[in-house]
């Protein structure tokens, strides 16, 4: 029997994982038929059928269901060898497209990106500043970096520096001009300033103290999409905010913004890189990730 070739295993997990030959060859960088034909081929040499196919799909069969179950892990774990013996050689190269916030892209020029280039200098790293969430496969990113509760269900996500607590913040201007705000109810007094999530429905601020829950759907003549922008009308005093400490941080040390209801607060689970769960990880990202792990401070 001939030995099957490494591309040839790859391709046949691949197959496998994606069940369609259109996209399988997508993420090869093969031709339809030549992934056909070498599908063909293998099973020829095997003396055996790995796939059933049909005009509308692509399964496997007991033979091949049992080839990919103990493929996978071959593969997988010769490419963490692979993986460090690159390392071993220092051979690190290629460029990352990373979709995130401005404050996180701030955050990693602060805290990763220094440290990371000046080890890595192969790596060139392309980030883009976006308030809303994007298909990161469509529009060619290699990764996001969202909140962990933004990222979709269908993608790994990998948590990064712990979770995140929500403050409600208003500026010394507003403060003054309005009630003061002693619990959350007091909210639906004041010009906040509303939270539109991904899919278009309005955010209720969520309030926990103790073992008491709350959730509010505040009132207010601004709606924003963006927890950087949020912070930044609030600082304007356009009203008060509930975003995720990250953002306002800065702005409450330097008197800029007030924290309100201190004793109310939830916390976010945190911020995520993540990507799809079939794309291969090339060695730029892991390298990345393994810096943002050791990099990114716990936020609280």
């Amino acid at each position: 029997m001939k030995r099957p070739s490494w591309h040839e295993l790859q391709a046949i997990k691949t197959l496998g994982e994606q069940r369609s030959f259109r996209r399988a060859a997508e993420l090869l960088g093969l031709k339809r038929s030549s992934l056909s034909h070498l599908v063909k081929t293998l099973e020829h040499n095997l003396g055996v059928q790995l796939f059933q196919r049909t005009t509308r799909s692509v399964s496997l069969t007991d033979a091949g269901e049992q080839l990919l179950q103990r493929l996978a892990p071959l593969l997988n774990q010769m490419d963490e060898v692979l993986h460090d013996v690159s390392l071993s050689r220092q051979q690190q190269y290629g460029t990352l497209r990373i979709s995130a916030s401005d404050v996180v892209i701030g955050l990693l020029l602060d805290q990763v990106v220094p440290e990371f280039s000046a080890r890595y200098p192969g790596i060139q790293l392309d980030f883009s500043a976006q308030g809303a969430l994007v298909d990161i496969t469509a529009a060619g990113f290699d990764a996001g970096i969202r909140l962990i509760e933004d990222v979709p269900q269908d993608m790994v996500a990998i948590a990064l520096g712990g979770p995140l607590t929500f403050v409600t913040v208003a500026s010394p201007d507003y403060l003054a001009a309005h009630a003061p705000v002693r619990q959350p109810q007091d909210l639906l007094q004041q010009q906040c300033i509303r939270h539109r999530l991904p899919g278009g429905k309005r955010y209720r601020w969520e309030y926990q103290r103790a073992e008491e829950s709350l959730e509010i759907d505040v009132p207010g003549t601004l709606t924003l999409d963006n927890n950087a922008l949020m912070a930044r009308a609030a600082i304007n005093g356009s009203g008060i905010a509930f975003v995720p400490s990250l953002y306002v941080s800065e702005a409450l040390q330097q008197g800029k913004l007030v924290e309100l209801l201190a004793d109310w607060r939830i916390q976010s689970a945190g911020i995520a890189l993540w990507f799809p769960p079939n794309r291969h990880q090339s060695m730029a990202l892991r390298l990345f990730i393994d810096a943002l792990k050791t990099r990114l401070p716990h936020h609280r």
